[in-house]
């Protein structure tokens, strides 16, 4: 396999592979989505929340001035919250498009991840927004705190009637699916593994190792530039180190997801083992996040079939 693989862990990620003709359609789709992907980074990274306001308005109930201030204040959070919640289907979409175009036959999925670098790289890239964007969000609990402030409030002022402008903002139902989503410890990975789960369930006539080896195969090509001196040295800088170790877990969790009998399993083609190994040897802070992913956003991890030695390897 070394040789096959070879090519591509020269190029993964491909620092600027360029769509051929049959790949643009998708690659322009999914570039317009990337693009968006850093702007949302970025305010999520600068999320402070409205935990002081909040506070005092709960503290002195009848103080029409806290309560409006409040109000004031985690309203445009939620606008914010329900940018990010529609970026998440956006970004489903694009996830779809990529698992359409890596898994069409008539090439096996290790031609497809040779012959498709920039759609390769373009997965791998969704993949590091998703485990950067659940990482932020795990470590921010103002998110859920503003949420359902947000929520308590409005279905308060329903009883008295009070008609509130922001619920054309994000009405009831919205308001429901939200609700859902941020109530996932890792709400972007859980939308990408349910649209994974999807993709194989509606595609009977694929099968389901189109998708699991495209998904394996990555896994291993990170793996192997992350243990193996040679090709670590080329990392420029602790960046690309984090972008593989994200995506190898990210592609390990949707592998998990959609494999009958998951990633942790004997049969399983992802060394599990030499992952969770490679993942604790990084210096990086970004680790835990990492390791926490594998532990709580997996399916199989708990399974009889899951060997002593990994459960206690992600202890």
């Amino acid at each position: 396999a070394s040789l096959i693989f070879s090519p591509l862990l020269l190029a993964f990620p491909p620092p600027d592979a360029q769509p051929t003709e049959a790949e643009t359609a998708v690659w322009n789709q999914v570039s317009a989505v990337l693009e968006e992907a850093h702007g949302i980074l970025a305010e999520l990274q600068s999320y402070n929340g409205a935990g002081q306001e909040i506070r005092e308005a709960i503290q002195n109930p009848g103080d029409l001035a806290l309560q409006e201030k409040a109000w004031n204040a985690v309203c445009p959070l939620v606008a914010k919250l329900k940018r990010f919640y529609e970026f998440s289907l956006r970004l489903e979409n694009a996830l779809r498009s990529l698992l359409e175009a890596l898994t069409s036959p008539p090439y096996a999925p290790m031609q497809h991840l040779e012959r498709e670098q920039a759609l390769a790289k373009q997965f791998a890239e969704i993949l590091h927004f998703t485990l950067s964007f659940d990482e932020l969000k795990m470590t921010n609990p103002a998110i859920q705190n503003d949420f359902s402030y947000y929520r308590r409030t409005i279905s308060r002022n329903r009883l008295n009637n009070q008609q509130l402008e922001a619920e054309n903002e994000v009405n009831n139902e919205m308001a429901n699916r939200m609700s859902l989503f941020y109530a996932e410890a890792t709400p972007m990975l859980k939308t990408l593994s349910n649209a994974t789960t999807k993709f194989v369930s509606e595609n009977k006539t694929l099968p389901i190792e189109d998708t699991t080896d495209c998904l394996s195969t990555m896994a291993c090509v990170c793996r192997v530039m992350l243990e193996t001196p040679e090709y670590r040295c080329r990392f420029t800088n602790t960046d690309t180190m984090l972008f593989c170790m994200r995506v190898m877990v990210g592609v390990i969790i949707l592998y998990d997801h959609v494999h009958p009998v998951g990633a942790f399993a004997k049969t399983s083609k992802i060394d599990m083992k030499g992952c969770i190994k490679v993942l604790k040897e990084q210096p990086s802070n970004s680790v835990e996040g990492l390791l926490n992913a594998l532990r709580y956003t997996t399916r199989h991890l708990n399974d009889d079939s899951t060997s002593k030695q990994i459960r206690a390897l992600l202890q």
